[in-house]
């Protein structure tokens, strides 16, 4: 083995700080050298937690690492990004890349000028059940996949210390449920199906009555006439069906992939049916996801440090990040017009 990657985080704004946190001081191909925060009493807290220090100049840290996960305010995502990549230093990028396509581009232009790599945090797609779904759409074992619906949210916005943070204030977060929780399914739906063409939408905010959006669904058109669904919340109570795939040849429902659905949903996670099976009704899957059975947020580092010691591409790029904003932006635009709008091709303008 050669030597250890020395990593560090940048702003501990996220709670899933904590999940990249464990990899980064126990994973044998890392040295987690630090943790730097804006907010010096959050940073102090969670470098005492992990058992390595706070930095609290942001220069001097990055001079003392070559990988950084980042997982500040969603706002502070380019800026921070623009003086890693300055110093050489490899990105692991929560979720969602950027508020505004603008900062995805400052922080396209900075990866692209230093060279570094840059990975996007969707854990979604190191779920093995996930790739089962995938496995069955792209193999046609479905048919013709004419409606994808992925509901995915959790109950925070119910609990008035949660709403306190700043996943609430637009000004730091960028958005609410639709951008946070959405850009989840959104990066599903594009993993599935491939780039949608256009988007339908509606937003509210009238259950909870937060300064962002509680609730809200989009419909995506992909070429072909196939819909994907994105449903999306932070007052779930309580839910089960998580991600509904429907074909001409059968149907798969997967259930407890969210924090909705991963308490109360105890076991069949993945239903399947096939038209051609001689009796009419479910066949459970045997798989188990990771979201029940833990380690999920974790997978983002552990395949970022792989990727970084193997000298091999990321398995979630900036690209994927980007696109999945632009799609979450595209059904933002739908819902303020009231109209279909188009979503950018890759690389392009609609």
């Amino acid at each position: 083995m050669g030597a250890r990657i020395r990593v560090g985080i940048l702003g501990f704004a996220h709670y899933h700080a904590n999940f990249w946190s464990e990899v980064f001081r126990d994973s044998p191909l890392a040295e987690f050298v630090g943790i730097w925060d804006h907010d010096a009493s959050r940073g102090t807290a969670a470098a005492a937690k992990y058992g390595v220090r706070f930095r609290p100049d942001l220069g001097e840290l990055l001079q003392g690492c070559g990988a950084v996960g980042v997982t500040s305010e969603t706002v502070r995502h380019a800026p921070l990004i623009e003086q890693a990549a300055a110093r050489g230093c490899h990105v692991l990028c929560e979720k969602p890349l950027a508020a505004t396509l603008e900062d995805c581009d400052r922080i396209a232009r900075a990866v692209t000028r230093s060279g570094i790599i840059f990975m996007q945090s969707f854990p979604k797609r190191f779920d093995p059940v996930n790739h089962e779904l995938r496995r069955m759409v792209r193999d046609g074992e479905l048919g013709r996949i004419w409606l994808v619906r992925v509901r995915h949210g959790h109950y925070h916005g119910l609990d008035p210390a949660f709403v306190a943070q700043w996943y609430m204030d637009p000004a730091l977060s960028g958005g609410g449920a639709l951008l946070d929780e959405g850009v989840h399914a959104a990066d599903l739906l594009r993993w599935l199906l491939g780039e949608p063409e256009s988007v339908t939408a509606t937003v509210s905010s009238a259950a909870l009555g937060l300064a962002v959006e509680d609730a809200a669904v989009a419909v995506f058109r992909f070429p072909g006439g196939a819909l994907g669904e994105l449903a999306t919340g932070s007052g779930f109570t309580a839910a089960d069906n998580s991600v509904e795939v429907y074909g001409t040849d059968g149907s798969a429902i997967l259930s407890g992939v969210d924090l909705a659905s991963r308490d109360i949903t105890p076991e069949g996670f993945l239903k399947v049916y096939r038209t051609a099976q001689p009796e009419r009704r479910w066949t459970v899957s045997p798989i188990v996801p990771r979201f029940k059975t833990g380690g999920f947020h974790q997978q983002n580092a552990l395949h970022f440090l792989d990727a970084l010691a193997q000298g091999t591409p990321p398995p979630v790029t900036l690209q994927d990040g980007r696109r999945a904003v632009e799609m979450i932006l595209a059904a933002y635009a739908a819902a303020r017009t009231g109209q279909r709008m188009s979503v950018p091709p890759p690389g392009g303008t609609a």
